[in-house]
């Protein structure tokens, strides 16, 4: 147990030990272990998406084994899939990797202006599973905002109790906003503190951008001292506002991009004092030996 991981349990010192003892488990697996930092591979795009759009690129990931192989040889601390993509794998990797069961999804068969996922999974398939935590995602902006805010509520309470880690994808989207406002910092900065306040341990969130989304925001942050002109600042200021630091917030990788830009991504959420990043499609739509190779030089820059 390093000092780094003792200083970031402190900011969970209300949870049960059940919870603490998962957090640790997350923290001080894979090659980022005892570090402080976080690289996670989720895999749930095949739902959100759609397999073509997911899997296509690189077609050994329409595998669900693919992933869990993955994850296990890049060294990642946890690997985070909806409930058929982990039965397919969990007992044949039981032990190697800690798995976070996403509990919800949505499709896009239908407008995503105000997106509404659905509930498939339960913490009992978490516990079934042998998984460290559960995932659910929320929309903040969507007219539906409030109903996923009481069943986050219900599954934080179901979660804590059996010692399962919390992890909350925060994606501020909905018909009130602009689209280049759901990567707005100031309501990138809301979303995450909308999550920590909800209970989560870890927060997903989008990396954010200079724009200032809602009108009443705008004088704050041009009136106040909130530096938000480099990525670095911005990351900082994310931290900020989930409990100045006391709760894990990760960034995503977003669609695929080029190597050098997500390394640049990284290098900002480090020097902003993120805790690091949960890749997904710049993964799995690589080929292996590309996706190791990108794999490791994020975490070069992590360590």
């Amino acid at each position: 147990m390093t000092q780094r991981i003792r200083e970031i349990l402190d900011g969970y010192a209300g949870e049960n030990p059940g919870v603490l003892t998962n957090l640790s488990r997350l923290l001080n697996h894979g090659r980022l272990g005892g570090t402080g930092r976080l690289l996670i591979l989720p895999v749930d795009q095949g739902f959100e998406h759609g397999p073509a759009r997911s899997f296509a690129p690189n077609p050994p990931a329409y595998d669900p084994r693919y992933h869990f192989q993955l994850a296990i040889e890049a060294g990642c601390n946890a690997y985070a899939a909806p409930l058929g993509f982990l039965q397919a794998g969990a007992a044949e990797f039981a032990g190697q990797i800690p798995l976070i069961l996403k509990l919800n999804s949505h499709d896009i068969l239908q407008s995503e202006r105000d997106p509404l996922g659905a509930q498939t999974a339960s913490v009992a398939d978490a516990l079934q599973l042998g998984c460290v935590g559960v995932g659910y995602t929320i929309y903040p902006g969507s007219s539906e905002r409030r109903l996923q805010y009481e069943q986050l509520r219900e599954i934080v309470y179901a979660a804590k109790a059996v010692g399962l880690v919390v992890v909350v994808w925060s994606y501020a989207r909905g018909s009130e906003l602009s689209k280049a406002g759901e990567t707005a910092l100031d309501v990138i900065a809301y979303a995450a503190h909308i999550a920590a306040e909800l209970g989560a341990h870890i927060i997903k969130v989008k990396l954010p951008t200079e724009n200032i989304e809602l009108a009443e925001n705008k004088k704050i942050y041009d009136e106040q001292p909130i530096p938000r002109a480099a990525p670095a600042e911005r990351v900082r200021h994310v931290i900020q506002a989930t409990f100045n630091g006391r709760r894990i917030v990760i960034f995503s990788g977003g669609e695929r991009v080029d190597d050098a830009a997500l390394l640049a991504e990284a290098r900002a959420i480090r020097a902003g004092g993120g805790f690091g990043s949960i890749i997904g499609r710049n993964a799995f739509q690589r080929d292996k030996a590309a996706a190791l190779k990108l794999l490791g030089q994020l975490m070069e820059i992590y360590q």
